[in-house]
């Protein structure tokens, strides 16, 4: 059997390739030499993670490296800073493994591998002990993080959860069951909406996938269950032709037929991603079954940093019967350095692809900042005698007095992060506060008197 097996066959069998294949991969597709070292390098400290599905029907190789598509899948030079990739090279030349460990530990330690307080302010307490594989940042929702669902079809270059696919046990959330979200539920009337999310949920089998689920199916204050996954353009087979394909539509019938809502939370970075007919067939099968489809991605520079590229995605979902919900900005972990889009660009760009949509697709808001306090919306830009401002509002926040509310920072051609903005001075006392960092974290005791804190993140 050959490495890399012909169309035919892979595209119906999942099978990841990673670091070990990149010469296969570089023979098969014509990637140059030096490129496939660059990949090779980098991903010592990335994840890199494909399969025949996106290497096939997703990546021009008539334009690699430059290709989009490739851009998002293939680590390469940019994604890590001159000085940590000289590091790293050196380390390499060397030989000696342990210095290269040590090398790419140090690296990822500058990464930033849990942004926004995910692991000061989001882990909750039962008990007064930790809950392992939940955040819980907002109010009504909490995201679990099934163990066996802690990785993807492939990965893409630009996930803030990196950190959950390198094999480091310290930087990784997972639960080994549902056991601890039941019980966080029961002590949490207040939360309706559960994210299952990951890595990729989609990636376990259904019934392991079932075994998260059903204990929701009996707790009455679940009203909502969210599934965040990159599958229907990663790996729309899982929808289709994958051996358990129509038992996941029939769970997902299932989760609607108990009353409530099943949202498919689907990632779309580029257009590309919704041209090919296995995709389009299988948002087509998920809507069979009653559940809704929120499409949400990151503005990413070198990938989709374009007005038509955003109208074409935005789009193509509606098209699908898929909701088009977020435009979110990279956020500040990982190569954000190589992906981010300075805010006042992506205000501009928000309004240029959202003014080409009909009706329908204006469901979807942006530019938003995934934050410390909560997500921020940039609402445009004024112009005052004292001066030019960029217009935020909270969208969702830790604390729910700040939800709706909105306010100012000066404006900046380069700021890209809400920890790059200098606040109005009208900015409302507690809002600044929760943006400085400074406001104590929000609690709510339940009768058992546990603390709640929560996540916030691409999938939520």
């Amino acid at each position: 059997m050959t490495l890399l097996m012909p169309d035919s066959m892979a595209t119906t069998r999942f099978r990841a390739y990673g670091p070990r294949q990149i010469d296969q991969i570089a023979d098969r597709f014509g990637l140059a030499p030096e490129d496939a070292e660059t990949v090779r390098l980098i991903s010592r400290v990335l994840p890199f993670r494909v399969n025949e599905y996106v290497l096939s029907e997703l990546v021009d190789w008539d334009r690699a490296p430059d290709d989009p598509m490739f851009r998002m899948l293939f680590p390469q030079r940019g994604m890590l800073h001159e000085e940590d990739e000289r590091l790293l090279s050196a380390a390499v030349a060397g030989g000696d493994r342990q210095m290269i460990a040590a090398a790419v530990k140090e690296i990822r330690g500058r990464l930033n591998p849990h942004p926004s307080g995910q692991t000061q302010l989001n882990v909750p307490r039962l008990d007064g002990a930790e809950v392992p594989g939940l955040q819980h940042k907002y109010r009504e929702t909490v995201l679990h993080f099934p163990g066996q669902g802690q990785t993807c079809h492939s990965y893409c270059t630009y996930c803030f959860r990196w950190a959950q696919f390198v094999g480091d046990a310290d930087l990784r959330f997972a639960a080994p069951g549902p056991e601890g979200l039941v019980r966080y539920l029961g002590a949490h009337p207040e939360v309706h909406d559960v994210l299952i999310t990951g890595g990729d949920p989609l990636i376990m089998s259904t019934d392991r996938l079932l075994r998260h689920i059903e204990p929701l199916l009996e707790i009455p204050t679940v009203r909502t269950v969210r599934i965040g996954t990159k599958s229907v353009a990663y790996w729309p087979q899982r929808f289709l032709t994958d051996p358990d394909a129509d038992d996941l539509l029939r769970l997902f019938e299932r989760i609607v037929a108990s009353g409530r809502n099943l949202a498919v939370m689907a990632h779309f970075t580029h257009p590309r991603e919704l041209g090919t007919d296995r995709t389009r067939r299988a948002l087509a099968r998920i809507r069979s079954t009653g559940a809704l489809i929120y499409c949400q991605a990151p503005l990413i520079a070198h990938v989709n940093d374009d007005a038509p590229t955003w109208s074409a995605l935005w789009q193509a979902e509606l098209a699908a019967g898929a909701v088009p919900y977020y435009m979110f900005v990279e956020r500040d972990t990982g190569p954000q350095e190589y992906f981010k889009v300075p805010l006042a660009t992506a205000a501009e760009l928000f309004r240029a692809a959202y003014r080409t949509l009909p009706g329908l697709a204006r469901t979807v808001r942006g530019p938003v900042m995934s934050a410390t306090p909560g997500k921020v919306v940039v609402d445009g830009v004024e112009t005052t005698p004292q001066g030019r401002f960029f217009q935020l509002r909270m969208l969702q926040a830790r604390d729910p007095a700040l939800v709706g509310r909105p306010f100012r920072a000066r404006y900046s051609t380069s700021a890209a992060w809400l920890d790059d903005l200098d606040l109005a001075p009208d900015a409302p006392a507690d809002i600044a506060a929760a943006v400085r960092g400074t406001a104590r974290p929000v609690h709510r005791e339940p009768a058992a008197a546990v603390a709640l804190s929560g996540h916030g993140g691409y999938m939520s």
